[in-house]
């Protein structure tokens, strides 16, 4: 017996990543990275916050993500402004994946994904972040770099470059 020769493509698997990224972590890349094993592709968004003025433009943070999680093969990595429900609803992503660091980070997470939830009913799934990074940041990351301290073991080598030639510039 033939298959039918109009069969239709099966339907891709999507999920979003989203945050600040200012810059990535390896926190961050360990989520992507086992989103990226669970999904067909993985949209990595990349928050636009206009009223608070980051360490690297979106732009520089784009370029960063899309360097460091090129290997993976199935991530696209853009900016949104706006709800992430809309952005879920105009590329028909049905789900969010987070991490979770600790305890406090459930209690909001959750009421987000409760919301999330109910605006447009996308899915939030929490993903336990790796006990190595549980205490990592990117505000930490940023805090210890600008006195000097050694985060090579916290970013991925593109982010530290990026990181100790924005912190020499002042």
């Amino acid at each position: 017996m033939n298959a039918p020769e109009s069969e239709e493509p099966p339907l891709l698997r999507r999920a979003v990543c989203p945050g600040s990224f200012d810059p990535v972590t390896n926190g961050h890349l360990d989520i992507i990275a086992r989103a990226s094993r669970l999904y067909d592709v993985v949209h990595v968004a990349v928050m636009i916050n206009k009223s608070k003025q980051g360490l690297f433009t979106v732009d520089e943070r784009i370029d960063l993500l899309r360097e460091v999680t090129a290997e993976y093969g199935n991530v696209e990595v853009e900016s949104f402004h706006g709800l992430l429900v809309d952005f879920c609803k105009d590329r028909g992503i049905p789900a969010i994946v987070k991490g979770l660091r600790a305890v406090s980070d459930f209690d909001y997470e959750l009421q987000m994904a409760q919301m999330n939830n109910g605006l447009s009913g996308v899915e939030t799934l929490f993903v336990p972040t790796n006990p190595t990074y549980s205490f990592l940041s990117s505000s930490l990351v940023k805090e210890v770099a600008a006195w000097g301290g050694d985060v090579s073991h916290l970013v991925p080598p593109a982010v530290l470059d990026a990181l100790t030639e924005r912190l020499a510039r002042g």
